[in-house]
């Protein structure tokens, strides 16, 4: 099976353009789950209409906690939060969410990136706001039948058990791309749920469209990478711990030039030559490209 999802992404159309920023990547997405029949954590039934969705509270049993206009509308939904991935970042730090989506490059990438985006009822998406996953056996449904489970008080949330790989395979994937840590109890947590929900013709026919739209794919749904225990950011399949070095956290190992576009590593002539206001600091080369930016010519 594996095998045939390789061949799947070697034989995709050529690659398009990246959504730069959130705006963008909500109008391509919109594109993308075009035929896309249920809301993500409820499962509801789900149309399309001028590009915008709607979804059938009443046939799935949908019963509005408290915000009626948000319950009525769809909304994208980063599986992996802002918060999570943006919260280290200087910008984050000094202005929050908003001025990094003003000017961080790389905050913006990860915050357009396709892989991590899906439809979902407004206000369930509100209420999930930045919590993390968990198993909750002893919560109550807060928003009728549908099967999402909310710990308001612990800040977690549990998800209906059909999604459950696919959240796993994209926190995969966005940790391993954007050089953001797990907790050990979250990479336990995804690795039962990537076994126990593998990929499906649902999952690989909407990844072959967004990997023709952000130009890569996601290896953890094409079989590429495997996580596991001791999993090092970045490294192969058959790569074991011992033998891969931990990804860098210094976000002085690349730096790229504004201007150019192109990066340097620490060991290249032209790391020290940006000057101070063209540079744009990465944790690594990974960053980099998904902010843009390429190696430059005379860093080998």
């Amino acid at each position: 099976m594996k095998r045939l999802l390789v061949l799947f992404w070697l034989l995709a159309p050529v690659a398009l353009a990246a959504p730069q920023d959130f705006n963008a990547a909500k109008k391509v997405a919109q594109k993308i789950y075009a035929d896309e029949s249920q809301t993500f954590y409820c499962g509801c039934p789900l149309r399309w209409v001028g590009g915008k969705g709607q979804a059938d509270l009443a046939a799935c049993g949908y019963e509005v906690r408290k915000n009626g206009p948000r319950a009525n509308r769809i909304e994208w939904e980063h599986v992996m939060p802002a918060e999570q991935f943006g919260s280290a970042l200087t910008c984050w730090q000094q202005g929050g969410r908003e001025q990094c989506g003003d000017d961080d490059q790389r905050f913006k990438a990860m915050e357009a990136d396709l892989f991590n985006l899906k439809p979902a009822i407004g206000e369930v998406n509100g209420d999930r706001a930045n919590f993390r996953f968990s198993l909750l056996p002893k919560a109550e449904g807060q928003h009728g039948a549908c099967p999402i489970r909310i710990d308001f008080k612990r800040k977690l949330v549990e998800p209906r058990v059909q999604i459950r790989g696919d959240i796993a395979r994209i926190n995969f994937y966005m940790a391993d791309r954007y050089g953001i840590e797990l907790t050990p109890r979250e990479q336990q947590l995804f690795m039962d749920w990537h076994q126990q929900d593998p990929v499906d013709k649902r999952e690989l026919s909407l990844h072959q469209r967004i990997a023709q739209q952000m130009g890569h794919p996601n290896p953890f749904v094409t079989g590429v990478k495997e996580w596991f225990v001791g999993y090092q950011l970045g490294q192969s399949k058959n790569s074991s711990p011992e033998s891969v070095a931990p990804t860098s956290r210094d976000h002085s190992d690349v730096i790229g030039n504004k201007n150019s576009k192109k990066y340097h590593l620490s060991h290249c002539a032209g790391y020290t030559q940006i000057k101070a206001e063209n540079q744009q600091r990465f944790a690594n080369e990974q960053q980099a490209q998904a902010a843009g930016y390429s190696r430059a010519g005379n860093c080998k």
